[in-house]
């Protein structure tokens, strides 16, 4: 999840995987379906916190996805966060369930990455948004770009404005650089329709996140990274929290994740 600037009440909202960016498959393998649960020390999305209920930096979530991976290069998957936000009608978010599906290709060298993604909050569906995305890996490197195309972006343009057509451009870098222990990094850019921006609901901003995973055996890893976003002024908590801080001030983050 996402967004919430101190002038409206939306949506809050790494990549931590991130969904929490939410999911992507992985190629198929001998048993196309996989499964995955991590607990997290703070749920951050695109540089933002997820849980808005505390400004500490310590608030642990409960993830878990399923993947579906065929051969052909077609898969579908569901990935879930606990997270503590309300939407812009002031309804509670306790859940994040994200759904895709997509098709993975090679172009050449490259491999091509294609599908939809859809967030959704249940009891608090103004946050719901749905994006279409495209993504390009070259070695180490992977660039991403995501288009929103449901009205609202994770709440912000519900009202006033209209939020389809909001990107987000993300590079990111992963190399195993020693046994076991594989460098992370990526940075993103979330990109408002002018209809969003004109309307003083949000402004662009750029995401980041620095870290490493190390390779524990038997499908065990753990991760930590560093991980926020510029332009704190305009993103902080609501109010009746603490409008004094920002919900995208920078955090060291960990994670276990167990892989099956």
């Amino acid at each position: 999840m996402k967004f919430a600037p101190a002038q409206v009440t939306i949506a809050a909202l790494i990549a931590l995987s991130g969904s929490a960016f939410a999911q992507t498959a992985a190629p198929a393998a001998v048993d196309p379906v996989s499964y995955n649960i991590s607990v997290v020390s703070n749920y951050k999305y695109r540089g933002q916190d997820q849980d808005w209920s505390k400004t500490k930096g310590f608030k642990p979530a409960l993830q878990g996805g399923v993947d579906y991976a065929h051969a052909s290069g077609f898969y579908v998957g569901n990935w879930n966060s606990t997270v503590d936000f309300k939407d812009p009608n002031g309804s509670k978010a306790n859940l994040e369930v994200d759904l895709y599906g997509g098709y993975k290709f090679p172009l050449g060298d490259i491999g091509m990455d294609v599908g939809a993604l859809t967030y959704i909050y249940p009891g608090a569906t103004k946050a719901n948004t749905t994006e279409l995305y495209v993504a390009a890996s070259y070695g180490p490197v992977t660039a991403k770009y995501s288009s929103t195309v449901s009205k609202g972006y994770f709440g912000t343009g519900e009202s006033t404005s209209d939020g389809r057509g909001t990107g987000y451009l993300n590079l990111a870098f992963a190399q195993e650089v020693m046994p076991k222990v594989t460098l992370k990094a990526s940075v993103g850019s979330t990109m408002f329709t002018s209809d969003v921006k004109n309307a003083s609901l949000a402004v662009n901003y750029i995401d980041y996140s620095v870290g490493a995973a190390y390779d524990l055996g038997e499908g065990m890893s753990v991760t930590g990274l560093y991980a926020g976003g510029n332009k704190k002024d305009f993103w902080t908590f609501p109010a009746t929290v603490d409008s004094s801080k920002s919900i995208n001030k920078g955090t060291f983050i960990v994670m276990l994740t167990k892989a099956i």
